[in-house]
């Protein structure tokens, strides 16, 4: 199938933002083209196979997907939640919290009354505080409307500038809980100075209300995605990289391909990276303090990971994450370390397969990296679209890291190195190569509670027919990106008609 000339609405990024904004459009009788400078579609739901083991990207598990909850509205709307092949984690302890300097495990469990009781049971005196804590997420999730599938209101913007650390703080005088509330901050690389309560409430709610593995992987969303979007008629091609946006009289009139051809539309939708996407259309198109905001934004930090292959039967599979750090005191401060220090915190996930005989196929584990690390090779690009080979050195580098991890997992997972077939692993340049994150950041751009405004990207540009999605706008994650393409197509179809749309369908 070739690209035609013109389509009512072309979309720069096949990530889950790209993907389910076109959905939308497409359902509402939009003529929509896709376009992905890559070979797999999906941005962080790729998943790549090690060893016959599958391994995700991006997405490990998943929240709010019980029937009635927010994300399976969503996905019910758009027509895959009822062919996504799931497992349920944990309902006691869907993730499990755990420092290097204290002997126990907390648990972070499903649903509200649960977490408390499981909490409480470590912290007897401290149930008003966990009480608090969860009355705090509730309260703050029903002030964002489309969280909650609401066309009408607005949130109280003073919420934007409530520090996570600082609240978590001031619900109680023990440090130990303290920790246990926040140490899931790994999904948002909680920063003690930066990070609002608003992410963090966002983050962890959804898992709270259920959480879920996908089976085999999370690229079947993906997949479920591309089928439903072929079903209303929309397209989508691979090895498409939009170099250039051509505007004229404040609107773009057509996307320019790398191989030299060019496709105009109605609508603009870009999912990749906003200062990529200033700099496609041209900065001195858009008011200089505008670009000055959004070229002076702070890319969260990036990570590497460890993608453990096990001998088979030789490693319990677990229905949880863990998040361990290496001292209690450490959980706003485990992106600040040494070459000495590192790693101070990582995640951990396993893989769920239909194998369902309680042993473990693979394992990753994930921790923060700095790009900085990255400066002798950051000039080089590797995809399996574009190969190049970083050379000796960076490899050098990568064996000298991943020796160094797998001494901190085997000190939390004791007698792991045994179990193991093989070690893959990826840098911050893997995930800006194949993910196209600024400086291969895990999350968009910081949030700041300093200064919240800053990091605010409408998802309307200045020119005519732009319009952004993506986890750099709004929010990052599953539900935070599938929220956020809602909002951009919003500004197309119009809030309250598409939000009434989800709730007829869902």
């Amino acid at each position: 199938m070739r690209i035609k000339k013109h389509y009512d609405v072309v979309i720069i990024g096949s990530g889950l933002g790209g993907l389910v904004s076109a959905i939308i459009l497409a359902k509402e009788g939009y003529s929509v083209c896709v376009l992905e400078k890559n070979n797999q579609y999906g941005g962080n739901l790729q998943t790549f196979v090690r060893d016959k083991t599958i391994f995700d990207t991006g997405i490990h598990y998943i929240g709010g997907l019980s029937e009635g909850q927010n994300l399976y509205r969503y996905f019910k709307y758009i027509g895959i939640m009822d062919d996504l092949n799931l497992k349920k984690l944990d309902e006691n302890g869907h993730d499990m919290i755990s420092f290097g300097d204290v002997s126990q495990e907390f648990p972070h469990a499903q649903g509200y009354q649960n977490f408390i009781q499981q909490l409480a049971h470590f912290f007897p005196e401290e149930e008003e505080a966990i009480r608090k804590y969860c009355d705090a997420i509730i309260a703050t999730c029903n002030s964002f409307p489309l969280y909650n599938l609401r066309s009408e209101g607005q949130y109280d913007t003073d919420i934007l500038g409530v520090n996570a650390k600082v609240f978590i703080d001031g619900l109680t005088e023990n440090k130990l809980l303290r920790s246990v509330f926040s140490g899931s901050n790994f999904l948002y690389a909680g920063s003690g100075d930066k990070s609002p309560f608003y992410v963090h409430a966002l983050t962890v709610n959804s898992y709270m209300q259920s959480a879920w593995r996908c089976i085999n992987g999370g690229s079947q969303i993906t997949k479920q995605l591309l089928k439903q979007l072929k079903k209303h008629g929309g397209v989508v091609f691979k090895y498409k990289e939009v170099q250039e946006l051509a505007i004229e009289n404040n609107a773009v009139t057509k996307a320019i391909i790398k191989d030299g051809t060019s496709v105009s539309a109605k609508y603009f939708i870009s999912n990749v990276d906003p200062k990529t996407t200033l700099k496609m259309a041209g900065e001195d198109h858009f008011r200089k303090a505008f670009v000055n905001r959004i070229s002076s934004l702070e890319g969260g930090v990036s990570a590497f990971s460890l993608y453990i292959v096990f001998k088979p039967k030789t490693f319990k599979y677990s229905n949880r994450n863990y998040y361990h750090f290496t001292h209690s005191d450490e959980v706003w401060t485990a992106q600040d370390y040494t070459e000495d220090t590192w790693p101070k915190a990582f995640m951990a996930s396993m893989n769920a397969s239909k194998n369902d005989d309680g042993w473990a196929e693979g394992m990753t584990f994930i921790t923060y990296m700095k790009f900085s690390e990255m400066d002798s090779w950051k000039e080089t690009f590797n995809t399996v679209a574009n190969e190049n080979d970083r050379g000796e050195s960076y490899e050098a580098f990568k064996t000298r890291k991943t020796n160094r991890f797998l001494e901190a997992i085997e000190q939390k997972f004791p007698g792991i190195k045994t179990c193991i077939r093989s070690v893959h692993n990826s840098t911050p340049l893997s995930y800006r190569d194949y993910i196209g994150g600024h400086n291969g950041n895990m999350y968009g751009y910081e949030k700041d509670s300093n200064n919240p405004m800053k990091t605010f990207i409408p998802s309307k540009t200045k020119l005519d027919n732009l319009y952004l999605t993506g986890q750099s706008v709004n929010m990052h994650g599953v539900l935070g990106v599938t929220i956020g393409a809602v909002v951009t197509c919003s500004e197309i179809l119009g809030k309250t008609y598409l939000v009434n749309k989800i709730n007829q369908n869902a």
